[in-house]
């Protein structure tokens, strides 16, 4: 939000600059970005001065120029080659001198000594276009004959600068987003040092006309709109603005429209009050009604685009028709027009929720949603239509021409809301004993009525303007902000609270993970909880109905919260592939969510689940191109090697994991690890469809760990070793024909339960399909590794197992020893 100096300064007496006011603002919470300087001009007329043609003769060498020499106020003339037609002598012109730069949009040049045609020219004798002041081009800009030599355009033309002040909003300060809010928290920090008070606008002024266009207002819904006042004001003209509202606007970043948009805008960053002028032409019937419509309705706002309108939406209509979506928009028929010659002029107070719901249902987001949905002065309305309303009549003209309509849905809203304060805890809270004259100087600075003071502490009335200041601990921060932060001096002890640390530290194993991915060469990536909910249209593995909708979502793209990992990944890998970066291998931790609606649970949050994941995606080549390593494209067994590792580094053992092979919609080959009967991870190809769906061509190996899961299972692991074994190993080979359909995971099953003594590990080293063979019929090249922890293994052992073995194999699953 901006806050004009200049403008802040007409309601409170500030010394400060505007430097100093920004770090006062920052103390009091009201964070300020930015200070800049800002120019009604563009430059300011820097080097630009009042002059006197002495002379004026045509130029010997061109027809259409002519000689001048200037007097600027100093010890000698200017001479000035001039090609304006109107150029005279005794004309009081506008001189650019050199070196001054002139702007004409976001273009800029410097005016320098030059020839022209022989001549010296030391300056430019200056258009109105050409200064800015303004669009007549037609010759060069003559003054009255009063103006001084010598005279600064700026002082001569009253161009004044001013300084912005860019003030980040928390949620919960919508009391400050007008200047007099602004002022009145500066002057309640001021004040603590001297007596410094800030002044509202006077509004004594305030009459009725005449009743000769009366208009009434009705409340259908009152639940979504609390407060409605309006008045009429006839005869107005609608025209351009005074250049003091144009750069009042200007200064903050706001275009001017015409006088009486103008006064509205005005009015909503002077005051936080939004305003709406209707042309009352407009208001059918007489009657403004409001209500909402049903769902469905199409209207047309104000840019020109038709909404269809839910039945959750308020709008301000008339006895046949919708005008204005109320709090948010306009519509396009109802708003001021150049034609326009009665208004009426709209103060309201909108339920907070409605006015939100609906600016994200039509994603609209004006300064006057931004401040219904956050709370507005319910107290306010009133004073802001008159102020407005003595503004139209100075400015445009014309009669107030009804008497206030106020209608006043619920009162509750207007009430000052009972808070209980103890010393104590303003102490225990703050960490210093403030003064209770000081403490109670505060809250009366900030409008807190203190209704009642006990030994104990204060009962306070606290204004409905400040819709964040509810509690005890509220009210103490209000105090701490006023107060100073930095008055309160750190304490000579410092307090600890001893904790045992969780097992398994889960911070200490992620980073442990993180740090073998990166070393792998993986990128961490961050993708958002928030994604599209159509992602799960049609999908078995993640079911739409499963997927935990946002009732107001900010997009289409961002209207649920993700089921898994694997959209966002595919998301980075889609703009990395769209910038040529191809070869990536990506990991992620983050939550998924997940709703049942088949249970029925005591209480509705029992129906959602949340659980962390790491998500991992590799795609593209093994390696960078380079002339020591043949390129090759990165295959399943990649990822498998990462993800095994893992497992074995946080003390899960692949050998005692279930690894089946899976396929669905999300792999089309995979495989599954289960640990204790639960799934612990999923890896494998992603299937076409989903590939498709985000516009990727490449292969993209995905696997998805169960964080939360794997950390129940390892919760009870303790680290265990064994001594070097004194024993020499043995390896044997074997080398047996299968069918196809037996996998290896049998044959080591099968090995370890028939030798469970002195067999260390199974392998394969090799596997052959192809010629020589019988049809269905495959070769693996398994080894052994054979140790006893006592002694030496001799070759009658050792023979010994292996035939176990081979009978093992020719029993169970038909192998042929080759």
């Amino acid at each position: 939000m901006n806050i004009s100096y200049s403008w802040l300064k007409d309601y409170i007496n500030l010394e400060l600059s505007p430097a100093e006011v920004a770090a006062t603002l920052t103390q009091l919470g009201l964070e300020t970005g930015s200070v800049d300087e800002v120019e009604s001009i563009k430059g300011g007329l820097k080097g630009i001065i009042v002059g006197e043609v002495v002379t004026c003769q045509k130029h010997p060498n061109s027809n259409h120029l002519s000689i001048t020499t200037i007097n600027i106020g100093g010890d000698e003339n200017l001479p000035i080659v001039c090609g304006a037609p109107n150029v005279a002598a005794g004309q009081k012109v506008v001189i650019a001198t050199v070196g001054t730069v002139l702007y004409k949009g976001d273009e800029q040049f410097t005016i320098t000594k030059s020839k022209i045609r022989g001549e010296v020219s030391m300056g430019m004798i200056c258009a109105e276009d050409e200064i800015g002041i303004g669009n007549d081009h037609n010759g060069i800009m003559v003054l009255n004959q009063d103006a001084k030599p010598g005279t600064l355009a700026s002082d001569f033309f009253n161009i004044k600068s001013d300084f912005v002040l860019e003030v980040d909003l928390t949620p919960n300060r919508i009391d400050s987003a007008s200047h007099i809010g602004v002022a009145r928290d500066l002057a309640a920090f001021l004040s603590q040092k001297e007596q410094i008070n800030y002044t509202r606008p006077s509004i004594d002024a305030f009459k009725i006309d005449n009743r000769n266009l009366a208009i009434s207002v009705e409340i259908e819904n009152p639940e979504a709109c609390h407060r409605y006042s309006g008045l009429t004001i006839s005869d107005v003209t609608v025209k351009e603005s005074p250049d003091w509202l144009k750069n009042r606007l200007k200064a903050i970043g706001q275009s001017s429209i015409n006088n009486i948009v103008d006064i509205t805008n005005y009015v909503l960053y002077e005051t936080g009050q939004p305003l709406h002028a209707f042309d009352a032409a407009e208001v059918k019937g007489g009657q403004v009604i409001v209500k909402t419509p049903p769902a469905g309705t199409k209207f047309v706002t104000l840019d020109g685009v038709e909404r269809e309108l839910s039945d959750k939406d308020l709008m301000i209509c008339n006895a046949e028709e919708a005008m204005c979506i109320g709090g948010v928009f306009g519509g396009l028929q109802s708003g001021v027009k150049e034609k326009t010659t009665s208004i009426f002029l709209e103060s309201a107070y909108f339920n907070p929720v409605y006015i939100r719901k609906t600016a994200r249902r039509h994603g609209l987001n004006t300064d006057a949603s931004f401040r219904f949905e956050r709370g507005v002065d319910p107290n306010g309305t009133l004073y802001a239509l008159k102020r407005a309303a003595l503004l139209i009549k100075e400015i445009a003209g014309g009669t107030i021409s009804s008497d206030i309509v106020d209608v006043v849905a619920d009162p509750s809203i207007q009430e000052f809301f009972p808070v209980e304060v103890s010393y104590t805890n303003i102490t225990r809270l703050i960490g210093k004993e403030i003064p209770k004259e000081t403490i109670k100087n505060i809250l009366r600075s900030l409008e807190i009525i203190i209704k009642e003071e006990t030994p104990e502490g204060l009962h306070l009335a606290v204004p409905p303007f400040r819709v964040d200041v509810k509690r005890e601990a509220d009210i103490i921060e209000e105090i701490l902000r006023v107060y100073g932060y930095n008055n309160v001096e750190p304490c000579k002890s410092t307090k600890s609270t001893i904790q045992l640390a969780p097992h398994p530290d889960k911070m200490k194993l992620q980073n442990l993970i993180s740090e073998m991915f990166t070393a792998r060469g993986f990128n961490e990536i961050m993708s958002n909880s928030l994604t599209k909910a159509a992602y799960y249209d049609q999908l078995e593995s993640f079911k739409s109905e499963n997927t935990v909708l946002l009732f107001n979502p900010l997009s289409s793209d961002l209207n649920g919260m993700r089921q898994t990992l694997l959209f966002g990944g595919l998301e980075a890998i889609n703009r990395n592939t769209n910038f040529r970066n191809a070869d990536l291998r990506f990991y992620e931790f983050g939550n998924v969510y997940h709703f049942d609606g088949t249970k029925t649970y005591n209480h509705p949050v029992k129906n959602y689940s949340e659980e962390e994941h790491i998500g991992i995606w590799i795609t593209g080549k093994k390696e960078a191109e380079n002339w020591k390593v043949k390129e090759e494209p990165t295959t399943f067994f990649t990822l498998k090697a990462n993800v095994e590792n893992i497992l074995s580094r946080l003390g899960i053992s692949i050998e005692n994991c279930t690894i089946e092979t899976i396929s669905n919609d999300i792999f089309s080959e995979g495989l599954e690890y289960r640990l204790n009967n639960v799934i612990i991870g999923q890896i494998g190809y992603l299937s076409n469809k989903i590939l498709k769906s985000l516009n990727i061509s490449a292969d993209v190996f995905y696997g998805n760990l169960r964080w939360t899961a794997i950390l129940k299972a390892i919760k009870n692991h303790k680290a265990s070793y064994t001594p070097l074994q004194k024993y020499p190993e043995v390896k044997r080979d074997l080398a047996l024909l299968i069918d196809k359909e037996v996998l290896f995971s049998t044959i080591k099953a099968l090995a370890f339960k028939a030798e469970k003594q002195i067999l260390r590990s199974v392998n394969i080293f090799d596997v052959y399909e192809g010629a020589n063979l019988p049809e269905g019929k495959k070769s693996y090249a398994v080894s052994f590794i054979l140790q006893d922890e006592e002694k030496t293994l001799n070759e009658k052992q050792i023979e010994k197992t292996m035939n176990r073995l081979i009978s093992v194999y020719e029993r169970e699953v038909g192998a042929q020893i080759r």
